[in-house]
């Protein structure tokens, strides 16, 4: 129990540096449960990365039991338009759902789609950098780490610009729901976020179906596959999906790579000084040390069994990724930041058949705003030590302020 009582998800100290109450978790033992969140706390990479592929669990039980069935109760009525928008999408699904969905979004969103993207991408990292830097610096949350991917998004969404001011506060509502034991104000707006970006989408499926454009909405009304299609709210989701998951990672490597860095100021002059030829290999690193989603949840469809431990059907696990991604059994020196880490096999970004659909978006994102700052702003320095959001499965700061 004093392992466990390390893990303190609500404590702003353990918020803002786990990362020794996680390595606590993982010398302690490979499974731990959580009462706090009812959950079984899996830190070590070789456990995570294989119930990451194990069928055996799933990110939902709906295809396979009822609520009564697995022993859990119904969400509240009230909370429908969230759990309409979020299940059924890619993320929530299990297959026989989720193959079909994941091939046809596929034929819209292909790596050609984010190749084409990548002129515009960079862009409009260099045009944010332009103006962060002729502004003499401020606060590289909301003038870069944000705006990009979002205006990356609602670029492929075909969302009009006068209307990309919704979409940040919509994810930021709706995402506050994946925090553990997530308090019901939290829930009533990501409802009420849930509720109008859903009916938003809908008109601009409307839309594009009318008169559709070189858009991703209209790839995803044309997609279809031995004459199937996707639904409406199978669509309103995936494009949710694309806004919520496609920023939230992008954001928070972004502004913890950029501390990171600025606390290891050897690993930022060798950045410097060669960024084409490190940068691929630094955003790798800066992922796993510096792990934006810190915890993905996974249901116990079938009793499975860790290191003597049986975790019965119903149950739930915590792959507890920051932890993963400094496991010394799998990370050589895996406190250190080694931008030339040659070996990184990090899970930020998922494996299995959750993988992150837009793994290779995020990375297109990153290198344009990572190498935009590094050229324009090559005395980029920190002006102020930064405050942790509450938040730990989507862990990430309030601001950063940076002087240029």
């Amino acid at each position: 129990m004093a392992a466990v009582a390390a893990f303190a998800p609500w404590s702003p100290e353990f918020v803002a540096d786990p990362y020794p109450g996680l390595a606590e978790l993982r010398a302690a033992g490979r499974v731990h449960y959580f009462p706090p969140s009812d959950q079984w706390l899996v830190p070590h990479h070789a456990d995570v990365g294989a119930l990451l592929r194990d069928r055996r669990l799933g990110r939902t039980y709906l295809h396979r039991f009822t609520h009564e069935e697995f022993g859990r109760t119904p969400p509240p009525p009230a909370h429908e338009p969230f759990h309409a928008l979020n299940s059924n999408s890619l993320l929530d699904t299990e297959a026989p759902d989720h193959t079909r969905l994941r091939r046809l979004v596929s034929k819209a969103f292909t790596p050609r789609t984010v190749e084409q993207l990548a002129p515009v991408v960079r862009t409009l990292a260099e045009g944010l950098v332009d103006d962060f830097v002729a502004a003499g610096g401020g606060d590289l949350l909301t003038a870069i780490a944000e705006p990009l991917p979002v205006a990356v998004i609602a670029e492929m969404l075909g969302v009009p610009e006068a209307d990309r001011h919704l979409l940040r506060p919509w994810s930021a509502a709706i995402c506050g729901m994946y925090e553990l034991n997530p308090p019901e104000e939290t829930a009533r707006r990501a409802v009420q976020a849930s509720r109008e970006f859903s009916a938003y989408l809908r008109e601009l499926i409307a839309a594009r179906r009318k008169d559709p454009g070189d858009d991703l909405i209209s790839g995803l009304i044309a997609a279809h596959d031995e004459g199937d299609r996707l639904t409406e709210q199978e669509m309103t989701s995936t494009c949710a999906l694309l806004l919520n998951a496609g920023h939230e990672a992008t954001v928070n490597t972004t502004t913890n790579g950029w501390l990171a860095l600025f606390r290891h100021p050897a690993q930022l002059a060798a950045l410097r000084a060669a960024p084409d030829a490190l940068l691929p290999t630094a955003i790798e690193e800066l992922l796993r040390y510096a792990t934006p989603l810190q915890l993905f949840e996974r249901w116990v469809l079938d009793d499975i069994e860790i290191d003597g431990t049986v975790i019965p059907r119903g149950a739930e696990v915590a792959l507890l990724f920051g932890s993963a991604n400094r496991d010394p059994a799998r990370f050589d020196r895996p406190e250190e930041l080694d931008l030339a880490r040659p070996d990184n096999p990090h899970v930020a970004l998922g494996a299995g058949i959750h993988y992150c659909l837009g793994a290779p978006l995020a990375r297109l994102e990153l290198a344009a705003s990572f190498g935009a700052l590094l050229r324009a702003a090559p005395t980029l320095r920190l002006a102020t030590e930064p405050s942790w959001k509450p938040n730990f499965v989507i862990r990430g700061v309030r601001e950063l302020l940076v002087e240029v």
